[in-house]
């Protein structure tokens, strides 16, 4: 896996590439070729994925703490004197 294809794979790309497209013009005027704006995808997933995954990752720290802390909660219930 190229150090690229961590954060989008070429069919993310191909989807994504449009739509950014799109965005540029509407609202900034700025005209993008395809190839142009793949290129800015990945510099911005470069620069912005690894913020998002490793929040994305603390999330879910959280979420499976507060189920093994219910789990644990569970576990104590059953316990006999």
């Amino acid at each position: 896996m190229s150090r690229d294809e961590r954060f989008l794979s070429p069919a993310q790309l191909a989807e994504l590439a449009p739509a950014l497209q799109r965005q540029l013009d509407d609202e900034f005027g700025v005209e993008l070729g395809a190839f142009d704006a793949q290129s800015l995808l990945l510099f911005v997933a470069g620069r912005i994925g690894p913020a998002i995954y490793n929040r994305a990752l603390a999330d879910a720290r959280s979420a499976l703490d507060a189920r093994m802390e219910s789990l644990q909660s569970a576990l104590w219930e059953l316990e006999r004197d």
